[in-house]
């Protein structure tokens, strides 16, 4: 069920089919952007990044679905629920953004008379920077380094039922320590990061999906027996045949596990929930501490989603067999409704 893809080559033929479906541990396939078999508003790409600790989140987001383009910052505490977020919606957006083709290289920059926003990739690390002058809003500056000791990461290329030139091609990485720091206002508040205690993520996006589509996606990083230890779970992204979306990272490796399952609305967002894979490799409690709600409505875009913010607790098998007890590890999941 679970198919390696390990041979380099273009990710989509002439016809822009996916020439392998599958997953990989780094970008092996070349995003090659003008192969897509689609409409213009029918492509959608985002560079996602999320910077938390136990007790607060930064997200920062640059990403478009052809006809409507979204530039974020945002931070928000657990306990409090305080909330700061500066949102730019773009109309028709399209290729303007020039999206990096690859998650593993290449800078992203936005730039407009309110915010600017960096997305700087370098060997060994990531450097995310950004500048509001919103009168509306309390400002909010960012500059947050990312450590990216190796490329060890989860990267799919699934397709979608029903049509043979939709795809998704996703490469998210986690387990990066954080340093920095986020300012909001003029000396309002400070937030900092130290890499003892925060962990970053990307979660980077490239495709042509169905106009409505739902999926469950989780996400967390910590520090275990003194090594770095994260893990990606999820479904609904597209025919998942080849390769699911579920893995393990520790001390720089990849583990591969199979079906994981959660119902996260189930008796309310906010229950405890239980969350374990087919295989038996990942058994946790999902205890959430914040709903983090979001909702969209521009042109034809109309998406909700619940990210839950959760402490984990349970036990983890890596490929060789070695158990881990994870405890109070703060990571999430959601749910996301799109029609887009």
């Amino acid at each position: 069920m679970q198919y390696e893809i390990v041979t380099p080559g273009p990710l989509l033929n002439n016809d822009g089919m996916l020439n392998q479906k599958g997953y990989s541990t780094s970008a092996v396939l070349t995003y090659n952007r003008e192969h897509i078999n689609a409409l213009p508003w029918q492509i959608k790409e985002w560079d996602f990044y999320q910077v938390n600790n136990a007790d607060y989140c930064m997200q920062m987001t640059i990403g478009h679905v052809g006809y409507a383009g979204h530039v974020s910052v945002k931070l928000f505490e657990f306990a409090s629920g305080k909330h700061y977020e500066i949102t730019k919606m773009l109309v028709l957006p399209f290729n303007r953004l020039k999206m990096p083709r690859s998650a593993e290289k290449g800078d992203l920059h936005y730039h407009s008379k309110d915010v600017e926003m960096h997305f700087e990739v370098y060997a060994g690390g990531r450097r995310l920077r950004c500048r509001s002058t919103s009168k509306k809003h309390p400002t909010i500056e960012v500059d947050v380094t990312l450590s990216q000791p190796d490329l060890t990461s989860l990267v799919v290329a699934t397709p979608f039922t029903g049509k043979n030139t939709q795809f998704y091609y996703n490469h998210k990485t986690n387990c990066m320590p954080a340093t920095g720091i986020v300012k909001i206002g003029d000396g309002e508040k400070e937030y900092t990061f130290v890499p003892e205690t925060a962990f970053g993520l990307i979660d980077w996006g490239r495709g042509v999906w169905p106009f409505s589509h739902e999926w469950i996606w989780g996400s967390g990083s910590s520090y275990v027996n003194g090594k770095r230890f994260g893990f990606n779970i999820g479904f609904g992204f597209g025919d998942t045949t080849a390769a699911t979306e579920n893995m393990l990272f520790y001390d720089g490796k990849a583990h591969k596990i199979s079906k994981v399952n959660i119902t996260l609305n189930e008796n309310g967002f906010m229950a405890p929930k239980k969350i374990t894979s087919d295989d038996g490799r990942f058994e946790m409690i999902f205890t959430p501490i914040y709903d983090q709600q979001t909702a969209t409505k521009m042109l034809f875009v109309d998406n909700s989603c619940h990210q839950v913010f959760a402490k984990f607790d349970g036990k983890v098998v890596l490929d060789d067999g070695e158990v881990l007890q994870i405890n109070n590890l703060v990571g999430f999941v959601e749910h996301a409704i799109n029609n887009w």
